[in-house]
């Protein structure tokens, strides 16, 4: 058995990965580069229990512990570490507090940490990039292939009704699976497919390289100064910290290497984090940057069969929790493929027939 995935960022590794395991071919074809997208720029938090009580918690949880075994059955650094997780608030001029000194050293004069909200054993980080790349390799070594080339469409049996393989810059990959996870790029393979909507929303982030000043707490606080913007800050294990507020609608483009972020909202970010602490400097910046992160209508991500075609599946629409959840996405696809059925996790929450399909003629000419 042969299967094509569509994407080459973390959810088409981890399928890739997981499907290798079961023994089957697989082909992955990524028109830019591995992790080119959000699966690269995101800023890697895992929580275990924050979709408690919603449809994504037992999917959460799978991943969450996949996510620690993981380091143990792949070679490579990706920096996974557990942390702690706080919530607070950046106090506003007139604010008491404003030159109270903050509960957590690194942090600025008026900074108040108000809640621990995620322990060692329940939140964790890991570098996004390095984590798709480890696993994408990962998945090579267990003889899976990477080829590079822009999918314009699912080629079909003679009846129209089982997917036979995709067209990739005018050849043909034969396939008796096909698994589309794009990301928001996975949009455009409604114009082939029965698919529900997948939208693109922009984040803007920042990388600072503030080497071992910064200690392992994960932060989300409301920026009153900037009128109770949320702003989040990941140090990671390698010395870098990710920052990331002010999320927007943009246009989403048809190559994943084009998406920038806005100029106004990157400022507004480096303002930010000046006041969040003193080692927030221009000079410690290595990276401004925008991706565009994969929703859905209800805000769950679509896994699982694609409807009324045979062979097509699709693994996308995880929002901000691609990173965590796509370890246990990839192994649910990997059981649903080989075995025909999944052991470790439920999906019917998340099938994608739950949404009516987009109209194709939406998506003219792109």
């Amino acid at each position: 058995m042969r299967v094509v995935i569509c994407g080459g960022g973390v959810i088409g590794a981890c399928t890739a990965y997981f499907l290798r395991r079961h023994g089957i071919d697989v082909i992955v074809v990524e028109r830019t580069e591995v992790a080119a997208a959000a699966s690269g720029k995101a800023g890697g938090f895992l929580a275990r229990d924050w979709c408690a009580g919603s449809p994504l918690d037992a999917l959460a949880r799978r991943s969450f512990t996949l996510h620690t075994q993981l380091p143990d059955e792949i070679a490579g650094d990706w920096g996974y570490r557990p942390m702690s997780a706080y919530s607070g608030f950046v106090a506003s001029a007139g604010d008491a507090r404003r030159t109270a000194p903050s509960a957590l050293s690194w942090l600025s004069d008026g900074v108040v940490i108000a809640q621990r909200i995620g322990t060692p054993q329940t939140t964790a980080i890991a570098h996004p990039h390095k984590f798709t790349s480890a696993v994408m390799n990962a998945a090579l070594a267990l003889g899976a292939e990477l080829r590079f080339g822009r999918i314009t469409g699912i080629e079909r049996d003679a009846d129209g009704t089982r997917a036979k393989g995709v067209a990739v810059d005018g050849d043909t990959i034969a396939a008796d699976a096909v698994v589309v996870a794009m990301g928001p790029w996975s949009l455009l393979a409604a114009q082939w497919m029965s698919l529900p909507a997948v939208y693109g929303q922009r984040s803007p982030s920042i990388v600072y390289d503030l080497g071992p000043n910064v200690p392992a707490d994960a932060l989300f606080l409301e920026h009153e100064d900037d009128g109770g913007v949320s702003i989040e800050v990941f140090p990671r294990a390698d010395g870098t910290t990710h920052v990331t507020a002010l999320s927007d609608i943009a246009p989403l483009p048809l190559d994943p290497a084009a998406v920038t972020p806005d100029s106004d909202a990157i400022a507004r970010l480096q303002a930010m984090s000046a006041r969040l602490s003193p080692l927030f400097t221009p000079a410690k910046i290595i990276a401004q940057q925008a991706c565009f992160r994969p929703v859905t209508q209800d805000g769950l991500p679509l896994i699982g069969r694609v409807p009324q075609s045979e062979g097509l599946y699709v693994a996308t629409g995880h929002n901000v929790w691609g990173i965590l959840n796509a370890p246990a996405t990839g192994e649910a696809m990997a059981q649903l493929i080989a075995e025909g059925t999944t052991r470790d996790v439920d999906l019917a929450p998340f099938d994608p027939n739950r949404l009516p399909p987009l109209d194709p003629s939406l998506l003219q000419a792109r």
